[in-house]
């Protein structure tokens, strides 16, 4: 168990050093955001490439945030019914719900978006706006994302499955 602790902690740094990362794009797509609306109504200037921009960075704040919002358990809960659980009770409903909805989840969406990328890639696909970027770059956050995602997961339950075998030793004693 301590191998898979120590890979659980692992994870953890990795996905808090992304999310500390991603944390600065919020003021990267603030300021491009900013840029692309001065320009705008100053000097009636603007091109798809920097609003497209705009919507990659905020996809990415999204996506590869979500593992680090996983690890800190700040994802939105109904706390009305899972603070009435016991702790046992709230980690056991963690892994089902990891195992059944979330896992199966992102598998699906690593094997179908690999293609989606390797597709976009393959064919060199640009945005259909003139001045459009590559669309590769952004469907290829989706699957690091979720790939960011799965790490997560398998961590939590790493950690879910390390609580529950101390509680069970706890009450034996």
């Amino acid at each position: 168990m301590k191998a898979l602790l120590a890979l659980s902690a692992g994870i953890d740094r990795l996905n808090t050093w992304i999310g500390r990362c991603v944390g600065w794009l919020v003021l990267l797509v603030t300021l491009v955001s900013a840029y692309n609306a001065v320009v705008r109504k100053a000097f009636n200037i603007s091109t798809n490439g920097l609003l497209e921009i705009q919507w990659y960075l905020f996809g990415a704040v999204f996506l590869l945030g979500a593992a680090f919002t996983l690890k800190d358990n700040a994802h939105v809960r109904i706390d009305i019914l899972s603070s009435r659980f016991s702790n046992k009770t709230r980690a056991l409903i963690d892994i089902i719900g990891y195992v059944l909805f979330i896992l199966p989840l992102v598998c699906f969406v690593l094997y179908h978006g690999s293609l989606f990328v390797y597709n976009s890639y393959s064919i060199h696909e640009y945005s259909a706006d003139a001045g459009g970027l590559l669309r590769w770059p952004a469907k290829a956050l989706i699957v690091i994302g979720f790939a960011l995602l799965g790490l997560q997961v398998l961590s939590e339950l790493i950690k879910k499955a390390d609580y529950l075998k101390h509680l069970r030793a706890e009450q034996s004693s």
